[in-house]
This record gives structure tokens, C-alpha cells and sequence, in this order.
């Protein structure tokens, strides 16, 4: 890669978040470190304090069974020490268990929407493909509207090819911010990840081509990093292996009993801070424009992660690749 390229991607990012490039990373790292650890909660006690910030209604201890899917033992331990942390009471949390949630709230979404779409022409000569109405509704919108519903707080989108017509939806998500990826058309998704590559801490990150049906994938709080995906004896899509932890071991092309990846993930704030510097440094390498972003911590640098599966099933979402799978979900798409 030429030093004037990455110029130009460079440039593309709010002047706000570039004075993030003057800081110690190993100093945010720590600070990070220290913070989460003052007010540490196990993945049960979050999955718990998460069910009660969902109603105002009091929560029995039979219903965390059902929702939590866990034991009435598991249930008994986790009350009993949320209630000795002040988090719990009288079957509602507390103002210090929201509190305590504080540091697993999601900051922004950050979606790339900036290839062609190739695969999906005649429709996206003219028209993005994030923005092609599918039954009536944007594409983007499906995710743009669970984005709003949960309550996060920054919207920023990549856009490249016709970039200029992202513009509509500032009529009805007035908050969005765009970026510019000035070389969508010279390099595959990773130039749109190095764009926003300090808008990555706290944040998820969503393909925009996603048809989402299950607002509730996307959630107000997360407690790690993790990629959604969709269990299943067989694809030939590209999937994950995991070990017994849930933890992502590798990406492929193909496999058995594995995840099927889903273009959705979320990503920490201390990953986020060494994704912002993992990105830069395989994009420099070799035929490193060439990679998907998400090989950056999957693969090239995936010593430095640890992320996780999110189960989803394949009703939550679709993704249409091709103009003839858009003509099978809407027959207006068909002519003749």
C-alpha cells in the first residue's frame, strides 16, 4: 500500500476521534483493565441484571429460569450474590446494578455499506445495496431501527459507491455520521474498517446488506467481544470453529457442526483499541488490501483475541447475496 492511500483513508476519519492516535495504548489498555475490574460481574450476573433493565415488572425467580435458561440452583446463587452486591431487590435492580452494567453499554454502530454489490445487479447499478426496499422497507433500516430501539447512542456508516444517496436517511435517523472510503472500488472491506478504525471500542460493527427480523440481536448492553452466527451441522458459507468456551478458533470457507458466520459483531473497548492499530498493520503488509476485516483478529492477529460466539438461529436475519435470492423474498423484483 502507498503512504498517500492510507492518506486518504485517513482522512476520512472525524478529526475528534484522531486525537486518539496520541494516546499510550498500553495506558487506555490499563485504564480499561482497571475500570471493568472495579466493577467486574460475572457473564451469569450480567445475563441477569440484562433480563431486569427489560421490564419495570417484578422478575420471579421462576421466569429467570425460563429466560435464562439455567437451573433454580444457578438462579438462588446468582440472586443471592447480586443481593449481597446492592444490585438486586425485591425481584428489581437497583440504581447500583445499573451502575455496574455502565461499563457494557454499547457506545456506537458502526456499519460498512461501502462495496457495490456486484452480485446483486441490475438493482444496485442505480441504488446501493444497503438501500434497496425489499417488501417496501431499506435494507439498512431493518438494522438502523433496532440500532435506535436500543439506545445507542452513535450511528456512523462507511459509504463508497454512490455514496452521495445515503444522504435520505439523515430525514429519518437525523444522527448519523458518514465517513468516506475514497478507495471502496481499489481494495476489499478492510479500507472501510481502517477508516473507522478508532470508532471500534465499545461498538459493533454490522454489514449493512443484512435483512434483520429479530431486533433484539442488538442489545443495549454486551459483556465481551463476540460475532454473531447460526449454528448448523453443515455449510458451505464461511463458519467458525469454536473450542468448549465458545471462543472463536477459526474462520473457514465450509465446514460441519460449526457457526455460520453472520455480518455482525461487537467489539470491546480494549479490543476495539488494538484492533485500531491490528487493522493498520496487516493492511500495510502484503496483499493485505485484499483481506476481510474481520481476518484481522480472526486470523492474522488472532493471538490478540478472544472472541466469542453469539447464537442466533437463521429466521433472525437474512442475508441476500444475489438478485435472483431478492427476487425469491420479493416477487415485485420480477418481471415477465
Amino acid at each position: 500500500m502507498q503512504t498517500g492511500e492510507l492518506d486518504k483513508l485517513l482522512k476520512s476519519v472525524p478529526i475528534v476521534y484522531v486525537t486518539l492516535t496520541t494516546m499510550n495504548a498500553s495506558t487506555i489498555l490499563q485504564q480499561d483493565y482497571v475500570f471493568r475490574r472495579k466493577g467486574m460481574i460475572t457473564k451469569r450476573e450480567f445475563d441477569t441484571l440484562v433480563l431486569l433493565t427489560e421490564t419495570k415488572e417484578v422478575v420471579s425467580q421462576r421466569e429467570m429460569e425460563e429466560r435464562l435458561k439455567i437451573s433454580a440452583e444457578d438462579v438462588n446463587k446468582t440472586v443471592k450474590e447480586l443481593t449481597e452486591k446492592n444490585y438486586y431487590e425485591n425481584g428489581q435492580i437497583t440504581q447500583a446494578g445499573l451502575d455496574a452494567l455502565e461499563p457494557y453499554r454499547v457506545k456506537r454502530a458502526v456499519f460498512v455499506a461501502a462495496g457495490f454489490g456486484s452480485r446483486m445487479v441490475p438493482v444496485t447499478l442505480n441504488t446501493p445495496k444497503p438501500l434497496v426496499r425489499v417488501n417496501g422497507t431499506r435494507i439498512i433500516d431493518t438494522l438502523l431501527d433496532a440500532v435506535v430501539e436500543a439506545g445507542i447512542p452513535e450511528i456512523v456508516i462507511v459509504r463508497g459507491y454512490l455514496g452521495e444517496q445515503f444522504d435520505q436517511l439523515l430525514y429519518k435517523y437525523p444522527n448519523i455520521r458518514f465517513v468516506e472510503n475514497p478507495i471502496y472500488n481499489e481494495a476489499n472491506n478492510i479500507s472501510s474498517a481502517v477508516c473507522v478504525r478508532y470508532l471500534l471500542q465499545n461498538a459493533y460493527v454490522l454489514e449493512a446488506d443484512l435483512l434483520l427480523r429479530n431486533k433484539k440481536l442488538i442489545r443495549k448492553y454486551e459483556y465481551e467481544t463476540n460475532f454473531l452466527s447460526i449454528p448448523v451441522e453443515s455449510t458451505d458459507d464461511w463458519c467458525f470453529a469454536t473450542n468448549n468456551n465458545g471462543v472463536i478458533t477459526e474462520e473457514k470457507v465450509g465446514g460441519t457442526d460449526c457457526h455460520q458466520m453472520v455480518g455482525i459483531s461487537y467489539w470491546s473497548e480494549a479490543d476495539g483499541i488494538k484492533l485500531a492499530n491490528d487493522l493498520n498493520e496487516v493492511y500495510l503488509s502484503q496483499g493485505g488490501k485484499e483481506r476481510y476485516w474481520e481476518q484481522v483478529p480472526l486470523v492474522y492477529k488472532k493471538e490478540n483475541y478472544q472472541v466469542h460466539v453469539r447464537e442466533c438461529i437463521a429466521e433472525d436475519i437474512t442475508e441476500i447475496d444475489t438478485f435472483n435470492e431478492l427476487k425469491a423474498i420479493d416477487n415485485r423484483y420480477v418481471t415477465g
